[in-house]
């Protein structure tokens, strides 16, 4: 199950929250957004994008 829950790169990320793939990375600067790196790579949870961006939605924690 989790190899359905994983989205590998940042321009996937950022296809699937509907951002541009520059904010997926400063977010990932800013440690705002969790990820997992594996090398040069980067590995982002569908279910903690999802928790993310609805707490964003409710007014919780925004992203910038």
């Amino acid at each position: 199950m989790l190899e359905y829950d994983l989205i590998q790169g940042a321009a996937a990320a950022a296809k699937y929250c509907g951002l541009k793939r520059r904010k997926i990375y400063r977010l990932v600067e800013t440690k705002q957004l969790p990820y997992i790196r594996i090398g040069r790579c980067l590995f982002f949870r569908k279910s903690e994008l999802n928790a993310r961006f609805r707490s964003a939605n409710s007014g919780k924690g925004a992203p910038n």
